[in-house]
């Protein structure tokens, strides 16, 4: 242990701590701006600089570590001034006009400049000006950019991807595409890591709102929305509220305030997604010498453009199953458009993701099974939905909880596990039992999959028949896991992959809370409801039994292969 003195009070920390760590640990705040924790420790912006007694210069806290008998000042006048000119710098170089940001208010730069008193710019106005791709579903502001370097750190050593690099030399100096290349050239997954770990404004998610309000005001139209399981989760934290009031049910009441026709949940075709890739795999398994192996899940569109760009040759291993935001789309527009008795063209599918790279797979080209345009019209990740909450004046302290629409509304335990890492292959392992011995497992048999670590691997008996399971997510530890499999030193037969960290509840289109990782909170909640839900299998969710009984027939039929099936090479 290291004694020191910081702000007039001693403290005691473990030799190696960080001034900055030593500070939080005792509840003494010190601002930072560029850093994060084991990835971005490079003291780039200045922010957390404090006056060290015995030291001429000021020195920055995230990185210089404590020694015994260190005094240390963390807002003495001289660090006030410094700090303060150096957000003015930063300030200088930034976009500030905070009223049309869609950071505002949940911004570490604007909350930092308030807590300093900044009111005024004494330095000339200097923004980056650059083009960026028109629509594509992950937008860079040249002018907000700070240069932190996180974007670069995050793509760089947990996704693994480097696809931000610094371009030009001193003042010049700017985060752009690497390689000199266009963003849509890029080997970008869309995971959106790097919008949730940007501090700004810089990056975001395509914002779609404005096409949803303007369907919602049209007669001639039928607005289906569908709520992803993570969405659950998280949708309450933009908008101030406990985890525990924020249940699936409010957002279904915001969005019935809303306007919308019919509102549904993506734990229905979660649940057909398991009936259809688990029967896929089951088929394999059968005709094993025929097949290459692991056949990997599919359900992920980051995951899928990663493998595209990253290893082409392994596409045929993917399952040919499309994700739950698909099928939905494509069942909506064939399945309950008979069901309504109207024309399939006439309903518009908006879907609620926590995901930034599902905007991409809704406008991929061969979504469009049903016949009538993109199965998916509109994808909103969840901060959309909280600002489209706020623009319709909904207070959503007192929504009050209202259902689910039937019969698309009802999702099992093992759906709405899709949410974190490992669930879908828990949710694919609960009903492959079943479809090879004919009786339910318990249902939290295989939660060894579960867990927090980037790569784990389980093995399991279903009824005679031998399993070796792994369950990756990030795409750095999927890279790792693929090498491992290319090479030989890893064998399995089945690998859940999820492209961003924790899975869904992590996505990048989940609310922003700055240097603060939830995924575990809201884990925790897809978890706990799984273990109340009255239904833990998907073969048992009735709803998907009687779609397969009065219009798909069965998992792997003809129309199903037609509507929830796709070929990732077509894409």
């Amino acid at each position: 242990m290291v004694s020191l003195i910081i702000d007039n009070r001693k403290i005691d920390v473990p030799e190696g701590t960080t001034v900055l760590d030593a500070a939080q640990y005792n509840q003494i705040p010190i601002p930072s701006l560029c850093y994060l924790r084991d990835l971005n420790e490079i003291g780039a912006c200045r922010v957390c600089v404090v006056e060290i007694e015995g030291i001429n210069r000021l020195v920055t806290a995230c990185n210089n570590i404590v020694a015994e008998g260190m005094i240390v000042h963390t807002n003495s006048p001289k660090v006030r001034d410094a700090r303060k000119t150096n957000v003015e710098l930063i300030l200088s170089q930034h976009d500030s006009r905070c009223a049309t940001c869609v950071r505002s208010g949940n911004c570490s730069l604007q909350s930092i400049a308030n807590d300093l008193g900044i009111i005024d710019i004494p330095y000339k106005e200097e923004l980056s000006h650059a083009r960026w791709t028109e629509g594509f579903p992950l937008v860079r502001n040249y002018e907000k950019c700070i240069k932190c370097m996180r974007c670069i750190q995050v793509c760089d050593k947990v996704q693994g991807l480097n696809v931000w690099d610094l371009s030009n030399t001193g003042s010049r100096t700017n985060v752009d595409v690497s390689n000199n290349k266009r963003i849509e050239n890029a080997d970008c997954a869309l995971c959106g890591q790097c919008i949730t770990h940007c501090p700004v404004a810089a990056l975001r998610e395509r914002d779609d709102t404005d096409k949803v309000f303007e369907a919602l005001s049209r007669k001639d139209l039928i607005t289906i929305v569908q709520i992803a399981p993570a969405v659950r989760a998280a949708w309450g934290e933009d908008l101030g509220l406990d985890r525990e009031f924020a249940t699936v049910k409010r957002l279904v009441s915001a969005l019935r305030k809303m306007g919308f026709d019919y509102i549904f949940d993506t734990n229905f075709s979660a649940d057909l997604t398991i009936m259809e890739e688990g029967s896929e795999f089951i088929e394999r398994l059968k005709n094993r010498e025929n097949h290459i192996w692991p056949m990997f899940t599919s359900c992920c569109p980051g995951w899928v453009r990663f493998v595209k760009s990253q290893y082409p040759d392994m596409l045929g291993q993917l399952s040919t199953a499309k994700s739950p935001q698909q099928m939905f789309g494509a069942i909506t527009k064939s399945y309950y458009a008979k069901l309504l008795g109207v024309d399939p063209s006439r309903i518009f599918n908006v879907s609620i993701m926590p995901c930034t790279a599902k905007k991409y797979e809704a406008g991929v080209s061969v979504m469009n099974s049903a016949g009538t345009g993109q199965d998916v019209d509109v994808v909103l990740t969840t901060r959309e939905i909280a600002r489209m909450i706020r623009a319709e004046h909904i207070a959503p302290e007192f929504l009050e909880e209202e259902e689910f629409d039937m019969p698309l509304g009802i999702g099992t335990g093992a759906a709405v596990i899709f949410g974190i890492t490992g669930g879908v292959m828990e949710a694919a392992l609960r009903s492959a039992y079943y479809l090879i011995n004919g009786k339910n497992p318990d249902p939290d048999a295989f939660e060894h999959v579960r867990g927090r670590e980037g790569w784990r691997e389980a093995n399991f008996d279903l009824g005679g028949s031998k399993l070796r399971v792994a369950v990756a997510s990030g795409l750095g530890n999927t890279r790792r896991l693929i090498e491992a499999i290319r090479s030989g030193a890893v064998k399995y037969d089945f690998v859940e992959i999820m492209a961003c960290p924790g899975g869904c509840a992590g996505g990048g289109g989940q609310p922003i809370e700055d240097d603060i990782e939830l995924v575990g909170n809201r884990g925790e909640v897809l978890y706990g409801l799984d273990r109340v839900s009255n239904l833990r299998f998907s073969h048992e969710n009735p709803s998907v039994l009687n779609c397969y009984k009065e219009y798909l027939d069965k998992p792997l039929s003809h129309r199903s292969h037609i509507l929830l099936h796709t070929n990732q090479e077509n894409w």
